[in-house]
């Protein structure tokens, strides 16, 4: 079971997951918050990388629906992910080598957690197919959807022959 807050807490931000059985909370300002491109957290979110915010341990509490929560350990690093066993969404990340911190998904909370985003982890385990910010323009016809546009096909150059009249 996780542990409630410790100190009164200078504020206060929710999260849920996705079918809202499972709300956590934790004390403001996060901290920190970072994207993570490791190929654990990709495969974990099932996305090219995952957002996080980290706090200790003791500012973050299961509001609601801990018994909703299911575990996984990787028993090589000692790192455990909780997700909700109703809808599947990741709630909790806590490392084997950092016990007393905990990282939750930065999309579950709708509203500020107090830290900005800067950094990123393991970038070079990102994949080759991921968001690069290439330049995107409206795809036509499909509103909200944007499209890099077709790659451009180079023209063959023609071989440098003499000219010969």
């Amino acid at each position: 079971m996780l542990k409630a807050f410790g100190k009164a807490p200078a504020g206060i931000a929710t999260g849920q997951c996705l079918c809202g059985k499972v709300q956590v909370e934790i004390t403001i300002p996060a901290f920190w918050a970072w994207h993570d491109h490791s190929r654990a957290s990709r495969r974990a979110h099932g996305a090219a990388y995952a957002t996080y915010v980290g706090c200790w341990r003791s500012r973050f509490r299961v509001a609601k629906g801990e018994s909703q929560l299911t575990r996984f350990k990787d028993e090589a690093t000692g790192d455990t992910r909780a997700f909700c066993s109703r809808c599947g969404t990741p709630v909790a990340y806590t490392r084997g080598r950092s016990s007393k911190m905990v990282n939750i998904p930065r999309a579950l909370f709708d509203g500020r957690t107090g830290r900005e985003l800067l950094y990123h982890v393991a970038i070079e385990d990102s994949p080759e197919w991921a968001y690069r910010y290439e330049r995107l323009r409206p795809l036509k016809g499909y509103p909200g959807v944007m499209w890099t546009g077709p790659k451009r096909r180079k023209r063959p150059t023609a071989p440098d022959m003499p000219f010969e009249p």
